[in-house]
């Protein structure tokens, strides 16, 4: 178990148990998917713009997005969402996958069921290079690692 895993539960645990318990979500879920679009939370976004799960800065403001964005410096000049705190950032995904990705969220609970849905919804684009497949077992590979890595820590 590398020490990224366990410092990433440590850190993000509370965010993500906020995020689960409003949206009812399974807050390991949470954690496993913000882990594999965020590379454990050292991705740029997430260092810099406590944006953990990729959000691109569509959509209206809401009560977690202020409507403020970072765009990247590479020839897609794609926007993503900044948000104020990790908070911010935990909360808007499991608002989005509540009102969006209602399939999904029914499973919230059980994280493959969970994992099959999401990665076979329009959350995931083909298009864009994403592979569905790999996106299903990521996230519960990623999800069984975080269990042992929060039981190691004594944290469930």
């Amino acid at each position: 178990m590398s020490d990224k895993s366990e410092s990433y539960v440590e850190k993000y645990l509370p965010y993500a148990k906020a995020a689960g318990e409003r949206f009812n979500m399974d807050p390991f879920v949470i954690l496993a998917q913000g882990a594999q679009e965020s590379g454990w939370g050292t991705s740029n976004l997430s260092q810099n713009y406590n944006n953990f799960f990729g959000f691109t800065a569509g959509g209206k403001p809401n009560e977690f997005w202020d409507g403020k964005f970072y765009e990247a410096k590479n020839k897609y000049k794609l926007k993503f969402r900044v948000y104020k705190s990790p908070q911010e950032s935990f909360m808007d995904f499991a608002r989005l996958i509540e009102s969006k990705y209602k399939a999904a969220h029914a499973a919230g609970k059980d994280y493959k069921t969970y994992a099959q849905r999401i990665a076979y919804s329009p959350y995931i684009s083909e298009k864009n290079g994403d592979n569905r497949e790999n996106y299903k077992n990521g996230i519960i590979k990623l999800y069984d690692r975080i269990i042992e890595a929060a039981k190691k820590k004594a944290l469930i």
